[in-house]
């Protein structure tokens, strides 16, 4: 089971752009809960300059089958040109907590 479950770690440039990426995921049912952490500063290389910016990381539970969806879900709401978007899977995991994440991450019934 926990190999089914991902983290998905991204970064918005503000406040309220992350907000809306984390309602809108968990609203669609794309991700279980969504961390939205405090602001930090990033140092990066981009278009053969180093910068830094100021982001909101967001740390994402759902499982792998929804990774193709989060990820277009992500892309189409970030602001950024190549937005950070990387998946962890789980080693391990309280039994009880990865199935509450398949569970909210499942996609809805077409036939019921």
């Amino acid at each position: 089971m926990s190999d089914d479950t991902l983290l998905i770690i991204t970064a918005f440039p503000d406040p309220e752009s992350a907000e809306r990426a984390a309602r809108a995921l968990v609203e669609q049912a794309l991700a279980a809960c969504v961390n939205v952490l405090a602001a930090c500063y990033s140092v990066y290389r981009w278009q053969g300059k180093v910068e830094r910016a100021t982001e909101i990381p967001l740390f994402i539970k759902t499982t792998r089958s929804r990774y193709a969806a989060v990820e277009a879900r992500i892309r189409a709401l970030h602001p950024y040109e190549l937005p950070e978007i990387i998946a962890l899977p789980l080693a391990a995991g309280l039994p009880a907590y990865l199935e509450w994440v398949k569970s909210e991450t499942e996609p809805p019934c077409q036939v019921c």
